[in-house]
């Protein structure tokens, strides 16, 4: 699918979803191409059909990645652009580092990608909750709307330096990190 035309120059602001989260506009100058790639949930990298076993060719794909608007996954240069199938994030957090404690506690998460973050007011932490059966998911932003999710081995270092706080009746559990509290769950009667 073409959008615009060749002489089209897209000059729309980049935009902020609810929560302040900054997201990327597409320019609409690059032309449009049909990219073979997908990113498993596992944070592996395909091109048509196949693994990338290249991690310097996965690390450069990477810088030129972007979400739009509406969520959907994008390579973008200069002058091309294309859409990729990303099944869940397109990084994975695979190991957590910690510093300090209590609200002065910094946590750094690595991504498969060899990329340390650490998590605070512009790295943030949310939790997805399965309506189905409860198990959490914990996400954590990288850049421009593009999140890692963190691998339950790491959650669980997470959970094990964990606060409770009482909010209305109930406890929360969660992490401090750069003098921010994320929470992480609920528990009843606190």
């Amino acid at each position: 699918m073409k959008v615009g035309n060749d002489g089209a120059d897209d000059k729309r602001p980049n935009e902020t979803r609810p929560g302040g989260e900054k997201v990327e506009s597409l320019p609409l100058t690059a032309r449009e191409q049909r990219f073979d790639i997908r990113i498993a949930r596992d944070g592996t990298w395909f091109h048509e059909g196949d693994p990338i076993r290249r991690i310097e060719l996965v690390k450069l794909f990477a810088t030129v990645l972007r979400r739009d608007e509406a969520g959907e996954f994008w390579l973008v240069t200069p002058v091309e652009r294309g859409r990729i199938v990303v099944e869940d994030t397109p990084f994975v957090a695979v190991e957590m580092a910690a510093s300090g404690h209590g609200e002065e506690q910094i946590l750094s998460f690595r991504t498969n990608l060899d990329e340390w973050i650490d998590c605070g007011p512009d790295h943030p932490i949310r939790v997805v909750h399965n309506p189905e059966n409860g198990e959490p998911t914990p996400y954590i932003l990288i850049r421009n709307g593009l999140e890692a999710r963190i691998l339950r081995p790491v959650y669980y270092e997470m959970v094990d330096r964990a606060d409770t706080r009482g909010h209305d009746g109930e406890a929360e559990v969660g992490v401090w990190s750069k003098k921010v509290f994320f929470a992480l769950g609920r528990l009843p009667g606190g």
